[in-house]
């Protein structure tokens, strides 16, 4: 969905840029002398996920709202989230999924500022957006199952709100004056407004729109921004290790450890013909896209291969008839992957169950429950679904998401140093810091008056 907005108005003095009335809004006779409250300005920079929820709410608190995007249409990770139909939000949250470098504390308090029943709520009864858990994968979709829908129905209910979108706007940097903020773009005048919120997002899939130029303005206002990485980020092997696995998929349990860190998750695994995907691997990547230098020889990535624990496959693995060690692996496993881990562990597929040394069984049990996956490196950020690291939440009030530093600046979605699991933890995190910093930005304001003359 494209907004039809008048270019001709960046261009335009910043004075009469914001100068018409919310949308809705009564006119009213005036006076030429008394002054009467003039409406606040917010620009929010960014048109994602967070930064629509910033600007549907804003508005919604009366300021006059720009919502500035520098591609021309706004939320393209939203149209590629969840193969193109929208994980909007999880069915369920484990606040302790979440990472993040600084207080975990800040996270917890942000985070339960719109819980997960108001958000649905909103979706549903705000953006007319039924939601459907897919049960699966405790995931919420959109009962359309089009991710454009929600993306649309958002830019929609801003312009209802009263926000106005301008797409093709690449800003520049912010500059702090007296009385508010200085927006610069190329090829525009600059802006003047009396609150700013920055939406930019981080470093990942980039062609959406994503740069990092957020994060190098809020660097150079004096924030301190954590080292960031790419997360949730397939990972590679340069050897190729398992190449000839392409395809093959299952349900595992895996276990990444580097440098002090450690992540475990239970969900779908993919062999690629560059590594490995699935949920789970994306889950546990970011302990290893951290990982530099020496310290990788000593990273780990281990993987449970089935439900099956140790006692599960003694017992599977006892003598019984004529039975083989290669059917038993391949009533649990997929036959490609059961051949693999034999090879793996030096047991033929062919030895009898009675015939299988202790020594070997031992060996067998070891590969199956924490078999050790060789990795090189990972698909970085132009794979990435989010950035890990960014602005640090104590740079930030949780309850506003305005910097401590710079009064009047408001910073919300993936450029805070936060993020959560694969299942619509990163848009539960968009939704709820759009919101607190839209709201915020047009209350906190102080009241400007305009003149009648």
């Amino acid at each position: 969905m494209h907004l039809a907005v008048d270019q001709g108005m960046w261009a335009r003095r910043s004075g009469s840029l914001l100068s018409s009335p919310r949308a809705g809004a009564r006119a009213t006779p005036h006076s030429s002398a008394a002054p009467s409250p003039a409406p606040r300005r917010v620009a929010v920079i960014g048109a994602g996920a967070a930064g629509t929820l910033a600007a549907i709410f804003a508005a919604t608190e009366g300021a006059e709202t720009l919502l500035l995007e520098r591609t021309a249409d706004g939320g393209r990770k939203i149209l590629i989230s969840g193969g193109g139909r929208c994980n909007i939000l999880p069915a369920r949250v484990d606040e302790r999924r979440f990472v993040t470098d600084s207080s975990p504390h800040s996270l917890r308090n942000i985070l339960r500022s719109w819980p997960l029943a108001e958000q649905i709520a909103f979706f549903e009864r705000e953006l007319g957006q039924p939601l459907v858990e897919e049960a699966e994968s405790a995931k919420l979709f959109p009962a359309s199952n089009r991710a454009r829908d929600v993306r649309d129905g958002l830019l929609a209910l801003a312009a209802r709100r009263g926000a106005r979108f301008v797409p093709r706007t690449t800003v520049t940097d912010l500059v702090p004056g007296e009385r508010g903020w200085q927006v610069l773009a190329e090829r525009a005048e600059p802006l003047e407004v009396d609150a700013v919120i920055v939406a930019t997002g981080g470093l990942s899939v980039p062609n959406t729109g994503s740069d990092g130029t957020g994060l190098a303005i809020l660097r150079r206002l004096g924030h301190v921004v954590h080292p960031t990485y790419p997360a949730l980020t397939p990972i590679t092997d340069a050897a190729g290790t398992f190449a000839s696995l392409a395809g093959v998929s299952l349900p595992v349990t895996i276990t990444a450890r580097a440098d002090g860190r450690q992540a475990s998750a239970t969900g779908g695994f993919l062999f690629t013909h560059h590594g490995y995907s699935g949920p789970s691997v994306l889950d546990v990547s970011h302990v290893l896209t951290r990982v530099e230098g020496a310290e990788r020889d000593a990273a780990r990535l281990q993987v449970r291969w089935s439900a099956l624990d140790e006692d599960g496959w003694t017992s599977a693995l006892r003598p019984e008839g004529t039975r083989t060690v290669g059917g038993v692996l391949r009533r649990e496993l997929p036959e490609r992957l059961a051949d693999a881990l034999l090879d793996a562990a030096g047991v033929a597929p062919a030895t009898a169950l009675a015939q299988l040394r202790r020594d070997e069984r031992t060996r067998l049990i070891e590969t199956l429950i924490r078999g050790e996956l060789p990795w090189t490196g990972d698909e970085g950020y132009k794979k990435a679904e989010v950035t890990g690291g960014g602005i640090s939440l104590a740079e930030v009030d949780p309850r506003t998401l305005e910097s401590r530093r710079m009064p009047g600046l408001h910073i919300c979605g993936e450029a805070l140093d936060a993020f959560g699991p694969i299942g619509g933890y990163n848009f539960l995190w968009a939704w709820a810091t759009g919101r607190a910093a839209g709201g915020a930005a047009a209350r906190s304001l102080p009241q400007r008056t305009v003149s009648h003359s």
